[in-house]
């Protein structure tokens, strides 16, 4: 194992970040922390385009990688500090993939005390597509990149994209992106999926929060490691700070699986 996210470190230079800089928003700090200066010089040997190509195919790999293994997904979620929600949402599954690539889900726990907020089919699309993105070469035909330039985060040298959808007939992913410059897989992610629905009057807004996602190395590949999002939502009849904690844990590979081939 080359490097590895320890997400109890990001945490505690979130917390250093938000007390020296606390006109930021908690989900823009944990977007920022981790970070270095950037470096708006192109890549090395060879062009943005390439670096796309390149870690799309990776990304590719990773995809086909990741669905040989089971993994354990324990869900949090809580409003903090609210007059008008409270309670908490908290799920533990165990993930695996059947022989097509399906995704299994057998639930080992799941409690749900939220009051004054309810969970959509966008919030559980969150949980299991956006926040732990993963943009293979398909995937990156329905975005725009673009390069925002060479940074480090932690121990790792990466190249930054921004990253919007081209269209709005779907929910799609909208933020930044890093990609290691070596092995070409994405290792940080931040944004938020979207667009946010739009309703008719006196209908609660269904709004997407801010979230990140580390991934740390397992093997020769980056897997989802660590979610998290700590945003407040502008509802009409109030603002509700929700925080949200997403831990992938526990990854062995499936008996009788084999690696991706390329």
């Amino acid at each position: 194992m080359r490097r590895l996210f320890q997400p109890m470190v990001h945490r505690a230079a979130l917390l250093s970040a938000a007390l020296l800089i606390p006109c930021i928003s908690n989900a823009q700090t944990d977007c920022e922390a981790g970070n270095g200066l950037v470096d708006f010089t192109p890549p090395p040997g060879m062009s943005v385009q390439q670096v796309i190509e390149k870690f799309g195919a990776e990304e590719a790999k990773m995809k086909m990688a990741r669905q040989r293994y089971t993994f354990t997904q324990d869900v949090s979620i809580h409003p903090v500090d609210s007059a008008t929600a409270s309670g908490t949402y908290h799920e533990v599954t165990t993930i695996s993939y059947d022989d097509k690539g399906k995704r299994l889900e057998n639930v080992n726990l799941a409690e749900n005390t939220l009051r004054g907020l309810a969970l959509t089919a966008e919030d559980m699309d969150d949980i299991r597509v956006f926040m732990p993105l993963v943009l293979t070469t398909d995937d990156l035909q329905q975005y725009k990149l673009i390069y925002g330039g060479k940074q480090r985060v932690d121990d790792l040298e990466t190249y930054m994209f921004h990253v919007e959808p081209k269209k709005e007939d779907k929910r799609y992913f909208q933020g930044r992106i890093w990609v290691d410059n070596r092995d070409f897989q994405i290792v940080k992610v931040c944004g938020k999926s979207g667009p946010e629905k739009r309703v008719k009057k006196r209908q609660q807004p269904d709004l997407r929060p801010t979230f990140v996602t580390y991934r740390q190395q397992v093997g020769e590949f980056w897997f989802p490691a660590y979610t998290r999002s700590d945003d407040t939502l502008q509802f009409p009849r109030g603002s509700i700070h929700l925080r949200e904690i997403i831990k992938y844990t526990n990854y062995k590979k499936m008996e009788g699986s084999v690696a991706a081939k390329p």
